[in-house]
């Protein structure tokens, strides 16, 4: 069991988190089950929600798990009807999918350290950059768009986005997914003011550097050791560490209670142990 942040109720909501299978939307999955909501998981890979409502349920919480992928709207409208019919219409959306891909990245920091053999700039995929902003841009409007319906037809709900400390400052070697995310911040204020007259609150948070399998070839080394760019992110973050992943929890918890931040629709909320208050000096 988790220790969960707020004393936050969610009993008889429905919450869908997309990107469940991974370990930061997991917990969010799993800390809105123990607030008593009733939890679609969704995510491409289908073992892994499907274990993890297995192991909610045996706890005796209410989470199902679905296969979906963000990207095709035929299917997720399909799973749409699923949830409509297993737990109810959605009241909270947690959009969640996301990610990076290495076709996007670039092998150095500047160009002119560039070597020959290595990906630079000039190297990258457009089949990759285009497939990290379908990913993270469609990857929210997409479940928008099939559950929203349902907060339209009642007058209410929540929509959370997934932002990133690369939207206010885009970090080296990860331009498509810098730009992304940006996106992400962008659209996010976009929602807010669409459906601010039909009840429905949008608002994002920004993790900081987290440890996740996605990026940790990043900042550790095969030995364990932190890398060289581990090293400049603690030196940019004023409390000088790596973000936890249920650090995060307060805040979705916060900026999805109606009754907690009634008011508050179109902010993005840095997570990030400082990392976006310091100018380096």
């Amino acid at each position: 069991m988790m220790n969960l942040p707020l004393n936050v109720d969610f009993t008889g909501k429905v919450v869908v988190v997309t990107g469940a299978g991974g370990v930061l939307c997991g917990d969010m999955a799993r800390a809105y089950a123990q607030a008593g909501a009733k939890v679609a998981a969704l995510d491409l890979n289908e073992e892994a929600v499907k274990k993890l409502a297995g192991e909610l349920t045996a706890e005796g919480y209410v989470c199902k798990g679905y296969k979906a992928n963000v990207l095709e709207p035929e299917a997720l409208e399909a799973v749409h009807q699923q949830v409509l019919a297993d737990l109810g219409p959605c009241d909270i959306l947690v959009n969640g999918a996301g990610g990076n891909n290495p076709r996007a990245t670039t092998d150095n920091e500047y160009q002119h350290e560039a070597k020959e053999g290595q990906k630079s700039f000039f190297d990258l995929d457009a089949g990759g950059v285009d497939f990290v902003f379908k990913l993270n841009f469609q990857g929210t409007l997409l479940p928008t768009q099939a559950f929203a319906k349902d907060m339209v037809a009642r007058g209410s709900g929540n929509i959370l986005n997934i932002s990133s400390m690369n939207a206010y400052i885009p970090l080296t070697k990860i331009p498509a997914y810098s730009g992304a995310k940006a996106a992400i911040s962008n659209f996010t204020q976009w929602l807010a003011t669409h459906f601010a007259g039909s009840g429905i609150r949008c608002n994002a948070i920004a993790p900081g550097f987290l440890v996740s399998n996605q990026n940790r070839a990043l900042l550790f080394n095969p030995d364990g050791t932190p890398t060289a760019r581990s090293a400049k992110i603690l030196n940019g973050t004023p409390m000088g560490r790596f973000v936890d992943s249920e650090e995060l929890l307060g805040g979705v918890f916060f900026l999805t209670d109606d009754r907690a931040a009634s008011a508050i629709t179109g902010v993005v909320l840095p997570i990030d142990c400082g990392f976006a208050a310091y100018s380096g000096v």
